[in-house]
């Protein structure tokens, strides 16, 4: 089966090139699509380079300036779609999702789900290294998202995600609207509502240690506001 990780990047140089060769390390037969918002750091420099040692398992997508991460996901889903691809995964650069955990999302969608969350707040699940007020932020708003939505996922803002490729090809991309947290509680709503059965495996989510989160108030707000338009989808 074809396999393609979506890893969305900007100024993720200290990260990327370790996070390539971890991902090509693991049995599986994984490729990578690095979509780089026009990272100032060079990020898209150093994904060129690696690019001659491992020709076509990776593939990077350039784009003109930072986008957001919804607007990277759908352009890399999209490219997938265009391939083949059968199992396409979602994953931050930076290790706080561990690529080890690849080969259990895979099973799972493979065998029992059509969406694959790897979940925080799912039993066995856990958070390292994150300050008690981003926890309980985090926390509260899966809570907030399930009240709302009533979707049945314990981490609807969780950014690493298999997906087969059938619900891709189901969800109307044009039309899914938000960029940040929010697109995550979009797409996994959106699959849901299409029928599609959405299953989580456990991870142990670990802060950065390299680079510089991009997360900012607004993405924050977009997400409390985003759920209740998404009941009218």
């Amino acid at each position: 089966m074809k396999k393609l990780v979506i890893i969305p990047t900007y100024n993720e140089k200290e990260n990327i090139e370790k996070i390539i060769r971890k991902v090509f390390s693991l049995p599986g037969g994984y490729a990578l699509l690095i979509v780089d918002d026009g990272s100032p750091d060079g990020t898209a420099a150093i994904v060129k380079n690696l690019q001659t040692e491992f020709g076509d398992r990776l593939h990077i997508l350039e784009r003109k300036g930072k986008l957001g991460l919804g607007t990277a996901y759908i352009a890399g889903f999209k490219w997938a779609l265009q391939r083949d691809f059968e199992y396409i995964f979602e994953m931050d650069a930076d290790f706080s999702h561990d690529p080890e955990d690849l080969n259990r999302l895979y099973e799972a969608c493979s065998t029992s789900a059509d969406v694959v969350v790897g979940s925080r707040y799912t039993r066995g699940g856990k958070v390292v290294n994150w300050p008690w007020d981003r926890i309980f932020i985090s926390k509260g708003g899966a809570l907030y998202t399930k009240l709302i939505t009533w979707m049945p996922v314990n981490d609807p803002t969780a950014g690493f995600v298999c997906y087969k490729r059938k619900v891709l090809t189901t969800i109307p991309l044009d039309e899914v609207h938000f960029v940040g947290y929010a697109f995550q509680i979009e797409m996994k709503y959106r699959a849901w509502k299409l029928g599609f059965k959405i299953g989580e495996v456990p991870i142990t989510f670990r802060d950065r240690k390299e680079g510089v989160s991009k997360m900012s108030g607004n993405i924050i707000k977009e997400a409390m506001y985003g759920v209740w338009k998404m009941r009218s989808f």
